[in-house]
């Protein structure tokens, strides 16, 4: 395969993806495809590397009927996509978090210490730089992080021929309640940042609509 090639399959992904409204309920995604798919969230960059998500995969029955009314924006997803995700965000991820502590030693396998040069950068970043003080900008920006993996996920299903459909349509606090009831969250650790279906399409892919390049990109000499 030569570049143009490579360009021209990267270009055919983008424009066959689009957030897919009626799945087919029928078709189920392959094990190693989905398998490929969830390996591109989990390969997906974060701020300071700190990867303040978490990810469901809803499979049961019962649960995808509970959420159609909380999340008006995921029925069509709940009743024909083969994979149904929620995406969690972690909360309060600071330089002296136990989960920052957990990235540093168990995954990155660097020793930890909240005087570091590395913790204490970071703390600079939000503090400082990001202004991340409370509780609010804390998690909001955690959720923009989760939003990596999600593109990343989409993209690489339409490399696979699988549809998929990013979803922020549900009520976050009933969502949000009906997964702790369900032991599946602690509301002190994770919010919900989005929900996203994935599978098969049962429509015609739509002309793709967008702003032109002109409109978007600015190139500063």
């Amino acid at each position: 395969m030569n570049q143009e090639q490579l360009r021209n399959i990267i270009l055919e992904a983008h424009k066959n993806r689009f957030a897919t409204k009626k799945f087919n309920p029928t078709q189920s995604i392959d094990e190693k495809d989905w398998d490929v798919i969830l390996e591109s969230a989990r390969l997906s960059p974060s701020s300071f590397g700190y990867e303040p998500w978490k990810f469901l995969v809803i499979d049961n029955n019962e649960m995808r009927e509970d959420l159609k009314s909380i999340a008006w924006g995921a029925v069509n997803s709940l009743e024909g996509a083969d994979k149904f995700v929620i995406a969690l965000a972690r909360k309060n991820v600071v330089f002296n978090s136990n989960h920052v502590k957990h990235i540093v030693e168990d995954v990155l396998g660097l020793s930890y210490s909240e005087s570091s040069p590395q913790s204490q950068f970071f703390k600079k970043f939000q503090e400082n730089d990001f202004k991340l003080t409370d509780d609010k900008s804390l998690f909001d920006w955690a959720v923009k992080q989760t939003y990596i993996p999600l593109a990343n996920m989409m993209t690489t299903a339409s490399f696979l021929g699988i549809d998929s459909c990013p979803i922020e349509g549900f009520n976050i606090d009933d969502v949000e309640s009906y997964l702790s009831k369900k032991g599946l969250i602690n509301l002190e650790e994770f919010g919900v940042a989005y929900m996203a279906g994935f599978g098969y399409r049962a429509q015609e892919l739509p002309p793709k609509k967008r702003q032109s390049l002109d409109d978007i990109y600015t190139v500063v000499d």
